[in-house]
Parts: C-alpha cells; structure tokens; sequence
C-alpha cells in the first residue's frame, strides 16, 4: 500500500498522514469541526449574521422600501423643507458608507467559509484515497484467489487423469 502510494502520489504530506493513521489504525476521515475548530469571536459571529442578512430578500426588500421613503420624503419635503433635497448627496454618502463597511466584513465570512470548504475537501480527498486504496487490496486479494483456485483446478486435472 505504501509503495503504490508512493508510485502514485509522489509521498505528498496528506498521503503520509494517511499512511500515519492506516497503520495505527485511526479513523482517516475527520470532520471538518475537529480538524478546523469554529471560532466563535464576536467579530466571527458578527460576520458571519452580516453576510447572511445582507444576502437575503428580506434585506433587498426592505432597504428598497427604505430607500424609496427618503427619495419620496425629499422629494414631497422640497415644498416644505427636506433634509436631503434632490441630488440626494446624504443618501449617496449613507450608501457609500454602507458599502464600505459591509464589504470586507462579507469577505470575512466568505474567507471563513473557504476555510471550511478547504478542510471538507480534504476530508473528501482523504476517504477518496482510502476507498481506492482498499479496492486495490481487494483486487489484488481476488486476483490471488483466482490464481489459487486455477492451481488447485489444475491439481484436479490432473488427478484425475
């Protein structure tokens, strides 16, 4: 199994791990919480509730509506006296802000998230090998019990004559 691996693979470090854990007989596939523990910092969780509000209908929806009030308020206020008159310019800089401030903190849970995503992959990869590894060892076993059973096969052939 080792030298297949080695042919195979070219002894990368994962495949030693593998081989690590075949001899001692340890699980090879660990979940992804054991191998890459959740942080759960208060910036990680405030993150991570940012992305998900912010990638939702429910948001889209109700910044439309809000959006829609202040450009109505403004418009209907010229004739008395709006806060923010037509260009709009405290809402364009309400947006700007928002933008700013949202996007690195939605890159910071999608980063997150690739985090997991890399260690499931490796997972994956990991009991991917193994199964392949273990189909070798079957093949290779029946290959040999074929070849006993052509034997005794030919003993009995001969035998018999």
């Amino acid at each position: 199994m080792r030298a297949w691996l080695h042919r195979h693979h070219k002894g990368e470090p994962l495949d030693q791990t593998l081989m690590a854990a075949i001899e001692h007989d340890e699980p090879v596939a660990r979940p992804p919480e054991e191998v890459m523990p959740e942080r759960t910092g208060f910036g990680d969780r405030a993150a991570d509730r940012l992305a998900s509000l912010g990638g939702s209908w429910g948001f889209i929806l109700s910044f439309s509506v809000l959006l829609i009030g202040w450009m109505v308020f403004n418009t209907v206020g010229l004739l008395t006296r709006a806060f923010d008159p037509y260009p709009f310019i405290l809402l364009n800089l309400v947006l700007s802000s928002l933008a700013a401030l949202q996007a690195p903190i939605i890159m910071m849970s999608q980063r997150r998230q690739e985090e997991k995503d890399r260690a499931r992959a490796e997972s994956d990869y990991r009991v991917n090998l193994m199964a392949e590894l273990e189909i070798r060892q079957l093949h290779d076993k029946l290959d040999h019990a074929l070849v006993q059973l052509a034997e005794v096969q030919e003993r009995q052939q001969k035998m018999s004559e």
